[in-house]
Order: C-alpha cells, then sequence, then structure tokens
C-alpha cells in the first residue's frame, strides 16, 4: 500500500498547469490540496473541488510536494521556499535544469539566485531513472529537448554517430509551448494558414539545455543546430533530427538498435520500417513516437513526436513524481 501525498501546483492555470492539474486529479495516490494562479484567483479548478488560490494563499506546510510549472526566473525563488520548509519540487520551468550558474547566465540573461540548486537530477526518466528515483527535488526538461534527446539517445549512448559533425533540428511546436499568455505572434489570425521559424540557429534558449545533456552521452559531436518553428496546431512537437554515421554503422542498422534501446520503456514507441512518426500517435498521450528513415548509408533521418504539454511538460513531471516516491513509473500516465 503506497501513501497518499499532499500535493500543490504552482502555474496550475497556464496550459501545462493545466494539464498537470489533470492528470494528478486521478492519481490514486495524490490529494490536491492547492493550485496556484494569481490571475484566476476564486475560480473553480477544473478535474477537482478546487478553486484558484493567490501565491500568498498556499501555504507549504500543507503540503508533501509542489509542481512548479510557472515562468523562468519565477520558479527558483518559490523552489527556494518549497525547499527550506521541506517539501519536495519538481520543477517545470527551466531555473534548475542547466547544470552551472554561468550557464543559466548564458541562455536566460541573469543571475541565478541559488546556484545550489542546480544540482537537481535532468527529469528525463528514459535516460536519468536512476538519478532522479528517490530524489526531493527535480529539474522536468523542456518539450523541444525531450523531444529532441530521446530521438537522439540511443545514437548517443551508443556512441555511432560521426565524430564532429553538425546535429541538424528541424522542430515544430504547437501553439500551445508559447504559453497561456495572448502575444502578438500566437494570435489565431497571425498563426491560422501561416508557419513560421523562430529563434533559428543556435539562439533558441533549449539550445544550451539540449547540448547539455547530448554532450553527457557523447561529447566527441559536432555542432547542435536547432530551429524552431511555430505549427499552426493547439498542440504537439515534432523534432525531424538528421544526422551522420560514425565508422562501423549503417543507417539501416539503427531500427534494431532504437527498437532495442526502447524495448522496455511503455511510454516510448519505436515505429516499424517505413512508418513515419506523426502528431496523431501522441497528441493528448503521455508518451513520444519515433521513426526512423535512412537517407543513404551514411545518413539518418530520426523523427521523434510528443504532447509539448504532457510528455514535454506535465506527464513527464509526473513521471518523475512517481519515480521519487516509489510509485509504479507509469500510475496516472497511461
Amino acid at each position: 500500500m503506497h501513501q497518499t501525498l499532499r500535493v500543490g501546483v504552482y502555474g496550475a492555470s497556464g496550459y501545462a498547469g493545466l494539464d498537470l492539474v489533470e492528470i494528478l486529479a486521478r492519481h490514486p495516490y495524490v490529494e490536491l490540496v492547492f493550485a496556484v494562479s494569481n490571475t484566476y484567483a476564486g475560480q473553480p479548478v477544473e478535474h477537482t473541488a478546487l478553486t484558484y488560490v493567490k501565491t500568498d494563499e498556499a501555504s507549504l506546510a500543507d503540503v508533501d510536494v509542489v509542481f512548479l510549472a510557472l515562468p523562468h526566473g519565477v520558479s527558483a525563488e518559490v523552489a527556494r521556499r518549497a525547499v527550506d520548509a521541506g517539501v519536495a519540487v519538481i520543477d517545470l520551468s527551466a531555473d534548475l535544469r542547466l547544470d552551472s550558474a554561468e550557464a543559466y547566465q548564458q541562455w536566460y540573461g541573469h543571475v541565478h539566485p541559488y546556484p545550489d540548486m542546480l544540482d537537481a537530477p535532468y527529469g528525463l526518466p528514459e535516460i536519468h531513472r536512476a538519478q532522479i528515483a528517490g530524489q526531493r527535488v527535480v529539474a522536468a526538461p523542456g518539450c523541444y529537448p525531450t523531444t529532441t534527446l530521446l530521438g537522439l539517445y540511443p545514437l548517443l549512448k551508443h556512441g555511432w554517430l560521426k565524430p564532429g559533425r553538425p546535429i541538424i533540428v528541424d522542430a515544430k511546436s504547437g501553439v500551445s509551448g508559447a504559453g497561456r499568455e495572448p502575444k502578438p505572434n500566437t494570435h489565431f489570425v497571425e498563426v491560422f494558414g501561416n508557419f513560421s521559424p523562430y529563434n533559428p540557429g543556435r539562439s533558441h534558449r533549449h539550445v544550451g539545455e539540449i547540448e547539455q545533456e547530448i554532450h553527457k552521452l557523447d561529447d566527441s559531436v559536432g555542432t547542435l543546430i536547432f530551429t524552431p518553428h511555430l505549427l499552426p496546431v493547439d498542440r504537439g512537437l515534432m523534432a525531424s533530427i538528421y544526422v551522420e554515421m560514425g565508422d562501423g554503422h549503417t543507417s539501416d542498422q539503427a531500427q534494431e538498435l532504437y527498437e532495442e534501446t526502447y524495448s522496455q520503456e511503455p511510454l516510448v514507441k519505436v515505429l516499424p520500417p517505413k512508418a513515419q512518426a506523426t502528431l496523431r500517435h501522441v497528441v493528448r498521450t503521455n508518451g513520444a513516437a519515433i521513426s526512423l528513415t535512412p537517407v543513404t548509408p551514411e545518413y539518418l533521418h530520426v523523427t521523434s513526436v510528443t504532447d509539448n504539454l504532457r510528455k514535454g511538460a506535465s506527464g513527464q513531471a509526473v513521471q518523475c513524481f512517481n519515480l521519487m516516491f516509489g510509485f509504479p513509473e507509469t500510475t496516472a500516465l497511461l
């Protein structure tokens, strides 16, 4: 018999927060105590009997665990208070993902307030399961890094990529990835019937996070070239990844490698040869789907897809929560 844990959610009215509350509301070992939203305070929280409360109305003394679906720069402050109060933290922001204060300042443009918290494990269970289990603070990855790293992991883990050669990632996200707060470029009339890149090349903030995790697996690979695009859909994320195989390996061998690597992963599906991963494989699920296309013996195209709000955010955070507290890993996720 597992113990029920008292849980609070900050940023509960954002798109990731809404999905997070929906998942936690059906989790058999969770009692949702509060859902924080300064914007919607007093309004009912869907899937629960709660109403949203403001930040200063949420008592950390009433919970065992908090999920932080907050913007970077804000999340670290709440994480600090929670840790000091003895509360476990799953942070969905970027504030705990990078390994050094220098890297954080480089990619996010301001000084990290609590560098001592940057030792939190990177919460991508398929890669760091052992490091996440039993921890009190975990940094859940971003949606672009999750989708990209899952698409690359078998090749990086086994050293199949040609040293020094670039990894090219052409990624596309649904508009919900930009958050719930209205912005001129995410209005319906701007997005509908349109398709646009943004922060191309090496300027997107997630480049630092992706490279950090790539180099932990294989530090011989070349430059990451990463260009995200805004898809005119509400949710879903696709990473089209182009890589060059190293000596002794050919692209047609990759299918078996991926199937073997992910054979025991309940939330990652490797599609059969000649099938192509699409958003419909993953939207409103907590898993990823991957397809492989040998281009030439030397070049491989990998398509990795997730729901940016589920496996790319809330579902993955709950997956980490399950590992942290010894629940079956897929509880409330399948």
